[in-house]
């Protein structure tokens, strides 16, 4: 488990959404400082809060972040992109870049925080998910998010060693500028929030925020035409 009281903890995409809703939990939790990034971070009144600029698919962005969050011992990847275009008819370069940010983006912050959560007593990992990692029917989107589930359950075990917590956020659509557009039922990013930081604190490994996200966890068993999805917008 993770003691939040007196953190310092990185959000990625942190000014707005649920990375806001992340970064005020921990805050509302004692945290003593947060970093939130976004491409151009905006000034915060709260010197709690520190601003820092990210671009999640450049490695050297990565590198300049690490640099500077060194004294962190929480790490949320939560940054990302929702394109759900077909995957036969879609542009190919939209599916590259949606893994480039969904996939390797978060990859690239683990390996260049690890020595970092490592130097600074193991700390812990947060993976943003999606009740869509288990199902058909988000084409580029689902993928990715299968993709990183399978990440975070390997980067699980390497980190094991080194006493960093490694925990997987899983949750169906949330109350978000980015999911605005989508017709379905939606939950508010501060129940999220509060879920994810309870995680931490119970140490726990893979936190399923609402039924309907436990539902689709507990049909993996079942068939695989039972996991289809209808993605309106």
């Amino acid at each position: 488990m993770t003691s939040i009281k007196g953190s310092i903890a990185l959000v990625t995409g942190g000014q707005r959404g649920l990375g806001h809703a992340f970064a005020q939990e921990f805050l509302n939790r004692g945290a003593a400082k947060v970093y939130v990034t976004a491409r151009a971070p905006r000034p915060s009144d709260d010197p709690r809060i520190v601003p820092l600029e990210l671009e999640v698919t450049d490695p050297e962005s990565i590198a300049a972040l690490a640099t500077r969050a060194r004294d962190v011992d929480i790490v949320v990847n939560n940054a990302g992109v929702l394109r759900p275009a077909p995957l036969l008819l879609g542009e190919m370069a939209g599916v590259v870049e949606t893994f480039e940010a969904n996939v390797f983006g978060p990859l690239r912050i683990a390996r260049a925080f690890a020595p970092i959560l490592a130097s600074n007593g193991g700390g812990a990992l947060v993976d943003i998910h999606s009740v869509l990692s288990w199902s058909s029917g988000a084409a580029a989107y689902g993928a990715s998010k299968a993709a990183l589930w399978s990440i975070t359950n390997s980067l699980r075990i390497e980190l094991a060693g080194q006493g960093t917590q490694v925990v997987g956020v899983h949750l169906g659509f949330a109350d978000t500028d980015m999911v605005k557009a989508v017709s379905a039922p939606k939950i508010s990013p501060a129940e999220v929030a509060a879920a994810m930081a309870d995680g931490l604190e119970t140490g726990a490994t893979e936190v399923l925020v609402d039924e309907f996200t436990r539902k689709v966890k507990a049909s993996l068993s079942g068939p695989v035409e039972d996991l289809a999805l209808s993605f309106a917008r």
